[in-house]
C-alpha cells in the first residue's frame, strides 16, 4: 500500500529554495490527506447502507409471499401434538339411496374443570347446576373443593349452553373442541342408524365409536383415513322410511298395540328400502339398555331384527308352493279338510267350518289349517325344513346389522311329524318380520333366493333358484286372491294389485306355560304389484286390539291388514309406482244447433 507522507521533503526543499512558507505545504498536504479519509468513510458507510437495504427488502419480500400464500389457504384449526397414536375425531357421514343425510358430524365443545384454579367453587357448582338440570350442585362443590385436579362436566355443549358457562367467569372452568355425532332426523330409522358415543378422549378431540346399528356394523369403515371421508350409502329411501313409521305408529295407537314392526323389501336386490319398529328413540339422545326385565319392553329393542315370533298363516304359502315344485298338486287341487284333524293328543281345527274339500287355492284364501296341514304331511318333515333352509328361516338373517345374530330362529328341538303339521301354518317356529321378508321376496320374484341388505345395490341379486316361475306365478295369483276374496279384503287399494297373507298367532306366554288367550301376533304379509311384483311389505302388530265394536277384534284381518293397506298407499307413489287407473267408456256428447 502507498501511504502518502505527512510532509512532502521533495516540495519543502524546493519551496525553502525559493523561499517560500513550508508550512503552508504541510498544512495543505494534510488537509488532501484528510479529504481523501472522508471519502473512503463515506463510500464505506453507503456500502453498509445499501447491503442493510438489500437486506430488509428481501426479508419484506419473504414475509408479504408469506402473507399472501396463508391467506389464500382454507383456514384449519390448530391440532394438538400427543404421544401415541392420535386420536380420530372425523366419521363419514352417512346418506340415503339419495344421498340424504342420515347421520354427519357436528362442531362442539366439551366442559371440563381444574378445581384448583377455581376463585369462587360454590357460585360454580350452583350456576352450573342451573345450566344443566341433571348436575347436582351439592356433588359438583365437593368434587371442586377436594382433592381432584380434573373433571369433567359435560362431554358435549350448545352454543347456548357454552355461552352461560362462560358467563360464570370462572378461570377454573375450560372448553375443549371436539366432535359430536349428530343425526338430523331425530328418530327415524332410529333402530338402522343404532348410535354412537365417546371412545378415548382427550380435552383437544374425543374418538367417536359406534355403539348399535349400523353405526357399530360398520365403525371400521366409518373411523377409516383411508375412505377419505366417502360416505356409507344405505339402500333406505329416507322420505319412504319417515312415511312408513308415521303410517305404522298411527296404526299401532288405533290398533292399541304394545308394539309393531314393519319391512318394505325389494323383491330383485334385496334392498331394504324401510324398515321400523316401534316404541323408538331418538339417537341423539340415546336411552340406557335395560339391565333387568324383559328387554323386548325397551324401546332399544329391534323387532324387526331381533324379535322372532310365531308368524302363523303368513307361513301357509310356503307349504302350498313347495307342493306346487315337487308336482303334488296345483292351484286346482281338492284338499281334503274335515276336522278336527287328530294327531295323538293334538287337535288341529281351523278357524270356522269350511267344508269337506277345499282346492289349494282356497285353503290360502280361507286359511284352513287342516288343509295346510295335511298338505305338510305329504311333503315331510325332511323335505320340508330343507325348503325352509333355502328361503333362509333356519338361521339368523345376513343384514348389515349388528344386532342381527341375536334373532336367530327359534325352532324345534326335534321335527317331528306334529311339528312338520304345525310349523306348515307357522306355529312351533318363531322368526323375524324380516325373515318373513326375504322368505317372500325369494317366492314371488320369480323363484329366486335374495337375501336382505342395509347396503345401495345397482343391480338385481342373482341367487340360487327355489321355485320355478311357473310356481312363483301361482303363488302370486294365491296371494292376489286372497286380497280380493278372502282373509285381507281391508288389503285392497286402488290403484295398486295387492296380494297377501294374514298371520295369527296367539302370544306363548313367558313362563313357557302355553299360550295366552287374549294377546296375539298379527302380522300381514303383502306383495305389489301382485302381477308385476316389485316390493313385499310385512306389517306385524303385538298385543293389537280394535276395540270399535262390542268385542276385541285381534285378529290380522281387522288389524295388521289396514295399516299395511295405509301404507302402501302412502309410499307407492313415493317408490315411482304408477296406479292402474281403469279408464272410462268415453261419454256421447251430441252436437245440437240451435
Amino acid at each position: 500500500m502507498i501511504r502518502t507522507p505527512l510532509r512532502p521533503l521533495a516540495r519543502i526543499l524546493q519551496a525553502r529554495d525559493r523561499g517560500e512558507d513550508t508550512k503552508a505545504i504541510e498544512k495543505e498536504n494534510i488537509r488532501l490527506r484528510h479529504e481523501e479519509m472522508a471519502d473512503q468513510a463515506r463510500m464505506r458507510a453507503e456500502g453498509r447502507l445499501l447491503v442493510l437495504g438489500a437486506a430488509f427488502f428481501v426479508a419484506f419480500l419473504t414475509i408479504g409471499m408469506r402473507m399472501g400464500a396463508l391467506a389464500g389457504t382454507v383456514a384449519e384449526e390448530p391440532r394438538a401434538v400427543a404421544n401415541g397414536n392420535p386420536i380420530i375425531g372425523q366419521r363419514s357421514d352417512i346418506v340415503d339411496r339419495n344421498g340424504r343425510i342420515m347421520a354427519t358430524n357436528l362442531d362442539t365443545f366439551s366442559l371440563y374443570a381444574h378445581p384448583q384454579e377455581m376463585v369462587d367453587p360454590t357460585n360454580a357448582a350452583t350456576q352450573l347446576a342451573g345450566i344443566f338440570p341433571e348436575l347436582d350442585a351439592n356433588e359438583l362443590l365437593e368434587d371442586f373443593t377436594g382433592t381432584r385436579k380434573f373433571l369433567w362436566i359435560r362431554r358435549q355443549l350448545s352454543p347456548e349452553q357454552m355461552q352461560k358457562v362462560h358467563d360464570i367467569g370462572s378461570p377454573g372452568l375450560l372448553f375443549g373442541p371436539r366432535e359430536m355425532r349428530l343425526y338430523p332426523n331425530g328418530p327415524i330409522a332410529s333402530h338402522i342408524l343404532g348410535g354412537a358415543s365417546y371412545g378415548r378422549e382427550g380435552v383437544a378431540s374425543a374418538e367417536v365409536i359406534g355403539v348399535a346399528g349400523v353405526e357399530r356394523q360398520f365403525d371400521n369403515f366409518l373411523r377409516d383415513p383411508a375412505s377419505e371421508g366417502a360416505p356409507l350409502e344405505l339402500s333406505l329411501d329416507l322420505t319412504v322410511q319417515a312415511a312408513t313409521e308415521e303410517v305404522l305408529s298411527g296404526g299401532m295407537a288405533l290398533m292399541n298395540a304394545k308394539g309393531a314392526a314393519s319391512v318394505l323389501m325389494d323383491v330383485h336386490t334385496g334392498e331394504i328400502i324401510a324398515m321400523a319398529s316401534l316404541p323408538d328413540f331418538d339417537p341423539n339422545n340415546r336411552p340406557q339398555v335395560l339391565l333387568t326385565g324383559d328387554q323386548s319392553d325397551s324401546p332399544l329393542f329391534n323387532r324387526a331384527v331381533q324379535g322372532v315370533y310365531e308368524l302363523g298363516s303368513t307361513f301357509k304359502i310356503f307349504a302350498i308352493a313347495q307342493a306346487m315344485e315337487l308336482g303334488l298338486l296345483n292351484a286346482d287341487t281338492m284338499i281334503d279338510t274335515k276336522g278336527p284333524l287328530t294327531w295323538g293328543r293334538f287337535r288341529i281345527r281351523d278357524f270356522s267350518n269350511y267344508g269337506d274339500t277345499l282346492s289349494a287355492t282356497d285353503i290360502i284364501v280361507k286359511s284352513s289349517n287342516i288343509g295346510t296341514a295335511r298338505i305338510a304331511m305329504q311333503i315331510g318333515g325332511a323335505r320340508q325344513r330343507d325348503f325352509l333352509g333355502q328361503l333362509g328361516f333356519l338361521e339368523a338373517t345376513p343384514v348389515e346389522m349388528i344386532e342381527a345374530p341375536s334373532g336367530a330362529p327359534l325352532l324345534p328341538r326335534q321335527w317331528s311329524e306334529i311339528s312338520t303339521m304345525t310349523i306348515s301354518y307357522g306355529h312351533g317356529i318363531s322368526t323375524s318380520p324380516l325373515h318373513l321378508a326375504a322368505g317372500y321376496a325369494s317366492l314371488l320374484n320369480g323363484g329366486t333366493r335374495v337375501e336382505p341388505t342395509l347396503l345401495r345395490q345397482h343391480q338385481p341379486q342373482s341367487g340360487e333358484r327355489i321355485v320355478s316361475e311357473r310356481v312363483s306365478r301361482s303363488s302370486r295369483e294365491m296371494l292376489r286372491a286372497v286380497v280380493e276374496r278372502g282373509t285381507a279384503s281391508f288389503g285392497e287399494v286402488d290403484g295398486y294389485n295387492v296380494g297377501g297373507k294374514t298371520g295369527t298367532a296367539d302370544k306363548p306366554r313367558e313362563n313357557g306355560g302355553g299360550y295366552y288367550d287374549d294377546k296375539v301376533i298379527s302380522t300381514f304379509a303383502s306383495v305389489f304389484p301382485a302381477d308385476n311384483p316389485q316390493y313385499v311389505l310385512i306389517v306385524t302388530l303385538d298385543e293389537p286390539s280394535e276395540n270399535s265394536s262390542d268385542k276385541p277384534r285381534r285378529t290380522a284381518g281387522w288389524t295388521a291388514v289396514p295399516v299395511a293397506a295405509e301404507m302402501i298407499r302412502r309410499v307407492a307413489p313415493l317408490l315411482g309406482l304408477r296406479p292402474e287407473i281403469e279408464t272410462l267408456e268415453p261419454v256421447g256428447v251430441t252436437l245440437t244447433s240451435n
